[in-house]
């Protein structure tokens, strides 16, 4: 059995102003490395055998906190990049329903069939999402593993875990450094925890990113 902790990165400036970050490497906001160090605290107890991030600064430097407490370095799998949002990146939610209304309008209500303007659609990252979550299951057999990721990455991750379609995509919520525990045994991945953020010091967090 493996057991997958997979957790989103801390706040970033981009997403306190609704900003569609997608590639682009943004740093994590005062607020999110506070969020980062919340994290740690909460997972200090937890054995952990390996730790792997996006190579984005904002999933990397959330990961590094984790690490540090377990004497662990960190891993980075380009796999674990968020989806290539293309010419919406830097761009604020209100800036792209006005710019591009309908296909704005179709990534909310059919996710699933949305080609990202110069990026990548939930299908692209899906193949390496689920790549790189089938060679972990290999590597680690019997252990526990940290990846810290992203919003949209963690979504599909989850939806492909529980064999869900893709449309099932903004059925998920996926705080900043939220915590998803995820096994897998005998070929069946079995959901254990979903977007918890009691270290955060509630139960759930009431905002919603617009960024998205």
């Amino acid at each position: 059995m493996v057991r997958i902790i997979l957790v989103r990165h801390g706040e970033t400036e981009w997403n306190a102003a609704g900003r569609f970050q997608g590639q682009e490497d943004t740093q994590l906001s005062r607020l999110g490395r506070q969020q980062g160090q919340q994290l740690a605290q909460a997972l200090q107890d937890v054995p952990l055998q390996a730790v792997i991030a996006s190579p984005l600064q904002r999933a990397a430097v959330t990961a590094g906190f984790c690490a540090a407490a377990h004497g662990l370095p960190v891993h980075t799998d380009r796999r674990l990049l968020e989806i290539n949002h293309g010419r919406w990146e830097g761009m604020t939610a209100a800036e792209v329903q006005e710019q591009y209304k309908e296909l704005f309008l179709q990534w909310h209500r059919a996710p699933h069939t949305v080609q990202m303007p110069g990026g990548e659609s939930l299908a692209d990252m899906q193949v390496r999402i689920r790549e790189a979550m089938r060679e972990y299951c290999r590597q680690y057999e019997r252990q526990t593993v940290l990846i810290v990721a992203h919003d949209a990455v963690n979504k599909v991750a989850v939806c492909s875990a529980l064999g869900l379609p893709l449309q099932a995509f903004w059925q998920i919520k996926q705080d900043n450094t939220c915590i998803n525990v995820l096994e897998y045994d005998r070929d069946c991945w079995r959901l254990v925890l979903l977007n918890s953020v009691a270290h955060r010091g509630g139960l759930f967090i009431a905002e919603e990113q617009k960024g998205l």
